[in-house]
């Protein structure tokens, strides 16, 4: 606790003597919200007089971890997320001073599998998706064991789909996005099997081993933290799938599409209704150390949060973000007010 409080201490010291180093917002983080803080960005830009913050895609956990290195001009005022801060990430941020940190979340994204337009039409369930992508799955052949992933092709996971080599690019390990599709998706395509859906509980570490990890074997490629590289990389090979937030197909309709999965299609209505299975909330985190010294915080965070960025017919859902119901807006709104307070 002492140790902790002398970080904070020599930190808000630090600061306060480099305070007018910088008197630009600094964000980073998620790649999927990235577009759409990049959106605010702009507006803010243009519609206040503090300069136009900098922002850049490092990935969620990238960016949670720039985010928790510290207070000061060195370091950023606000990360954007795919997924929830982690206890861990928390304890980290404290432990280097960083002790209010403000969670507003500003909407929701669903997670799609798209390929080109010229490829084949994908309907795959969740089951199908592991069976593709973890790095062993069950014995075909059959028993109640696991092997080193022996499907090559589509068709081999599931005789409805097509005969094309399994080809998916998708996030890496640091992306917030990674870590929803493995919860979402891989997760749950590996429950169906009761004898790992038992070691849950029976061996928590083999359980994650079996449904968490993805395969190495080039079945799978990671495609780093810009999902614009995806999209342009299935353009280019129509037998090739991607990985990626909604918005991005929705940006990108004239030359992609999604699949459907569980019976269901990735649409802007389906992922708002809660009926698309794979759609996560999205979020960004204010560090409190640096509100009302960094010029313009709080004022970035009331544009974020204002009716015309997230509102239903808010210049945000025009480019693909899904609206939160009023009364959580509401919420969100009135935590954007109360800067700083701290993460629950």
């Amino acid at each position: 606790m002492k140790r902790t409080l002398a970080v904070a201490a020599l930190a808000t010291i630090a600061f306060a003597g480099a305070a007018e180093a910088r008197d630009q917002i600094r964000i980073v983080g998620s790649s999927t919200v990235f577009p759409f803080a990049s959106k605010v960005v702009e507006q803010f830009g243009k519609t206040t007089s503090f300069k136009t913050p900098v922002i850049e895609s490092t990935g969620s956990g990238g960016g949670l971890k720039l985010f928790c290195a510290g207070v000061g001009v060195d370091h950023p005022d606000i990360t954007n997320s795919s997924r929830a801060i982690k206890s861990s990430e928390v304890e980290t941020c404290a432990k280097n001073g960083v002790n209010k940190i403000t969670e507003i979340t500003i909407g929701y994204d669903g997670i799609v599998v798209a390929d080109s337009k010229k490829g084949p039409e994908f309907a795959v369930s969740r089951k199908d998706l592991y069976l593709a992508l973890a790095k062993s799955v069950p014995d075909p052949k059959g028993g109640d064991k696991l092997i080193p992933n022996p499907y090559k092709t589509w068709k081999d996971v599931n005789a409805s789909l097509p005969a094309n080599d399994i080809e998916v690019l998708g996030p890496p390990p640091t992306s917030g996005t990674r870590d929803a599709f493995v919860e979402l998706v891989m997760d749950v395509g590996c429950e169906q099997f009761a004898f790992i859906k038992a070691m849950a509980k029976a061996d928590p570490k083999a359980y994650k081993a079996a449904c968490q990890a993805i395969r190495e074997d080039g079945a799978y490629i990671e495609a780093g933290e810009n999902d614009t590289l995806i999209v342009n990389k299935l353009v280019e090979n129509p037998k090739a799938l991607g990985i990626f937030g909604y918005s991005f197909l929705d940006q990108n309709a004239d030359k992609i599409k999604g699949a459907t999965i569980d019976g269901v299609k990735p649409t802007f209505e389906n992922i708002a209704s809660s009926k698309y299975p794979v759609s996560r909330p999205l979020f960004f985190y204010v560090k409190g150390e640096h509100v009302g010294v960094i010029p313009g915080i709080k004022e970035y965070v009331a544009e974020f949060t204002s009716e015309a960025a997230i509102g239903e017919d808010g210049y945000l859902p025009q480019i693909g973000l899904i609206p939160l119901p009023a009364d959580k807006a509401k919420v969100v709104k009135e935590a954007g007010k109360t800067l700083p307070h701290n993460v629950k």
